[in-house]
């Protein structure tokens, strides 16, 4: 009996265990699962083409184009009506004309009432069809609307663009803020080591109780700087997310470093082509919109033209003034015949509305010479703009060096003796400064790269 409790416990525990071996595996693997979600800046703009409303909203407009095509080019196509109608009526309109029953006829006479008229049952039955053969303004419109299918496909493209554009921003801004911590990070951590090592030489007697104060009070300054960043790097998440379309609750881990993004000045010397803003997108736009205009012309010198339209009609009717009677005998018609309309006079409307037209291409024209100088001057303007904020970079790198290098010696002097703790202290202010510094000009350099590559239509 004994032994049989025994083996009972071992397998009780065995089964424990294997139990607990399971369940760990379950959420080891549920752990996995629930793990944010790796985005590259490919990946993040691929997803916000996908969920951008914008771009959606974009592409909803293409959609609705091609369904405007579709329904002008159904004006061409044969137009097909039915109509059915059933009277009852109470009191019969009345038939009246000459006495045609007495010889001669006297047409000066009061007229009579017939004994004959309108029937009291009339059922009606027809069917219409029209088949436009010949329209200036059918012609000129069917390429109009396969123009404005145009306009819509590039201004899903513009949309795609400016959504390329924030999001590339707004994750280099992430980039940049967890950058700024590692900075801020291992500055801490000196300034904590030193702290630590000053509160110790000053228990032994080496310096005074107001060096401690100066570490302990740029410490403090520190932490609270670190702790500001690390809750704006909150909202930089968020915000990007924002740009992508994606919920703000969710988790998102990003794969791309600040080491591996190409800040390398050759990226703006590919300025050769002077004639890039052809490729720029507000460019095709305004192109679009002029031949739209021209279009607009077209449609009007087409009202001119006459129209001649191909239509045929069938139709049945059934009469009797009694009801049982109506549908003993039918009395079918049919017909076909040619259309013409032809515009002769519109007390100058036509001419005007054609005026008015010729002036808004005009004015296109125009739009469109005004945005190739404005798009000149922004590439123009971003150019300077990068290079400057690379030479920022730059020098800010080399003074973020210099500041390191003035606090290494400041410590080893003071050490010695032969310096002093205010040396020490406006050294880390310095080196601090110069990280800050460093952080702006390494995120304008970003920002100035996405705004230079926008500017030579670089962006797609």
């Amino acid at each position: 009996m004994k032994h049989q409790t025994k083996h009972n416990k071992i397998k009780m525990k065995y089964i424990f265990l294997t139990a607990t071996l399971i369940c760990t595996i379950t959420l080891g693997g549920y752990a996995q699962q629930v793990q944010a979600p790796n985005f590259s800046l490919a990946d993040c703009i691929k997803y916000a083409y996908e969920h951008q409303d914008s771009v959606k909203n974009a592409g909803l407009d293409v959609k609705s184009a091609e369904y405007k095509v579709k329904e002008t080019i159904g004006t061409g196509l044969p137009q097909v009506n039915g109509t059915a109608s059933f009277q009852d009526f109470l009191k019969p309109p009345a038939s009246v004309g000459p006495n045609i029953f007495v010889t001669p006829i006297d047409l000066k006479a009061p007229l009579i009432q017939f004994p004959f008229g309108a029937v009291k049952y009339n059922n009606t039955y027809s069917i219409q069809a029209s088949q436009l053969l010949f329209s200036g303004t059918f012609i000129v419109g069917l390429e109009a609307v396969k123009t404005f299918k145009e306009l819509s496909q590039r201004s899903l493209v513009r949309s795609k663009i400016e959504t390329n554009v924030n999001v590339t921003k707004a994750y280099y801004q992430v980039l940049v803020s967890n950058e700024q911590i590692k900075l801020l990070d291992a500055n801490i951590a000196q300034l904590k080591q030193q702290f630590d090592q000053t509160t110790q030489q000053n228990k032994q007697g080496f310096v005074e109780k107001i060096d401690v104060d100066r570490l302990a009070v740029q410490y403090n300054n520190l932490v609270t700087n670190r702790d500001n960043v690390a809750r704006a790097l909150v909202l930089n998440y968020e915000m990007l997310k924002f740009q992508m379309g994606m919920p703000i609750q969710q988790e998102i881990t990003l794969t791309d470093k600040l080491e591996s993004i190409n800040l390398d000045q050759k990226v703006a010397q590919n300025t050769i082509d002077t004639a890039f803003y052809h490729n720029r997108i507000e460019y095709k736009l305004l192109e679009t919109n002029v031949k739209l205009n021209q279009l607009d012309v077209k449609s009007k010198k087409a009202a001119y033209l006459p129209t001649f339209v191909l239509t045929g009609g069938f139709g049945d009717v059934f009469q009797e003034n009694q009801m049982k009677y109506l549908y003993n005998h039918s009395y079918p018609n049919s017909y076909i015949g040619v259309n013409l309309s032809i515009p002769i006079f519109s007390g100058g409307q036509r001419v005007n509305q054609l005026r008015q037209t010729e002036i808004n291409v005009q004015k296109a024209q125009n739009d469109l010479y005004n945005v190739k100088n404005a798009l000149n001057l922004q590439a123009s303007a971003a150019q300077i703009m990068f290079d400057n904020s690379i030479q920022s970079l730059n020098n800010q790198k080399r003074s973020r060096e210099l500041a390191q290098e003035v606090l290494r010696v400041s410590k080893i002097k003071y050490a010695q003796g032969v310096g002093s703790s205010i040396e020490v202290t406006q050294a880390q202010t310095e080196l601090e400064n110069a990280d800050n510094q460093y952080i702006q000009a390494l995120y304008n350099a970003l920002i100035n790269k996405v705004d230079l590559e926008k500017a030579y239509a670089h962006i797609n």
